[in-house]
């Protein structure tokens, strides 16, 4: 009942407000001692491991208080609702607009993007966060509880605001950003599955492209064969395919719903299932 409670949560209502959200606090360990300017790996794991430990504890204690917690800290992990607002705001044609709400969902530079771009990026990051946002953490929820759930979290959490290549974070984000390529590793795989049924062709794709990244073209590479598109990241990668238009973004969207019904389906059996085994 915590599952179906959870997740009831989140398509009725979607995200927690701000000032509520677990999520936005996660991570003020470590933008205090991001500030440090010596060993940087060491401090960066430190926060690391000290954050988790206290969300770990978080968790246990007030789910002992009452199973409102659990349902409270498990919907907070995952964004379904959320996930496909933000995304399906960026079906528009002003350019400005469209710009301003990619700039929402991606990190990359969308300044001197086109429109065809624009929408890429937009699908490109639905198709990797049904991977992060749903698949991974219901997936770590099935191994290890809510806890578990909120740890993966955590460490991808971390990964978002510390793990880049940059002279800044480098070092301080690399322990967090090794987790978060070991968590994602098994759901990322996961996600390219539930995926290529909907479209068998995309198994090309993902044979062509998954080594591109270790896990984020896993399920963008499955997304992107499914709908016969071409996805790019301006001197990162790209993927042969038709360019990304308007009408692209409901086809998506449409394919997002599919795949995350599926996964509810197949979640919540195999919660019944583990519940009857132990």
């Amino acid at each position: 009942m915590l599952l179906v409670f959870s997740l009831l949560v989140d398509l009725v209502l979607g995200e927690f407000p701000s000032i509520i959200h677990p999520v936005i606090y996660m991570g003020f360990l470590g933008k205090r001692i991001e500030k440090m300017k010596n060993f940087r790996f060491f401090w960066g794991m430190f926060s690391l491991l000290l954050e988790l430990f206290f969300w770990f504890f978080v968790c246990r204690l007030t789910m002992k208080v009452s199973e409102f917690f659990g349902i409270y800290f498990l919907s907070s992990t995952f964004s379904i609702k959320a996930l496909y607002r933000h995304v399906e705001r960026c079906k528009t044609d002003d350019e400005k607009v469209l710009k301003r709400h990619v700039s929402f969902i991606v990190s990359r530079d969308v300044s001197m993007l086109n429109k065809n771009q624009l929408y890429s990026a937009a699908l490109e990051s639905l198709s990797e966060n049904i991977s992060d946002s749903i698949i991974a953490p219901l997936f770590y929820y099935l191994l290890f509880g809510v806890c578990g759930a909120l740890i993966y979290r955590v460490v991808n959490t971390y990964d978002a605001l510390f793990g880049y290549r940059t002279k800044r974070y480098e070092w301080f984000g690399k322990f967090a950003a090794r987790c978060d390529d070991i968590l994602n590793f098994i759901p990322a795989r996961l996600t390219a599955i539930l995926i290529v049924p909907f479209n068998f062709k995309s198994i090309l794709y993902l044979k062509k492209y998954r080594k591109i990244k270790i896990n984020a073209m896993y399920p963008m590479a499955a997304f992107a064969g499914v709908l016969n598109l071409g996805f790019e990241k301006v001197g990162t990668y790209k993927l042969e395919g038709k360019k990304v238009e308007r009408e692209d973004i409901d086809r998506g969207l449409k394919l997002y719903k599919k795949v995350v019904f599926v996964w509810i389906i197949l979640i919540m059996v195999m919660e019944v299932l583990k519940k009857k085994i132990y």
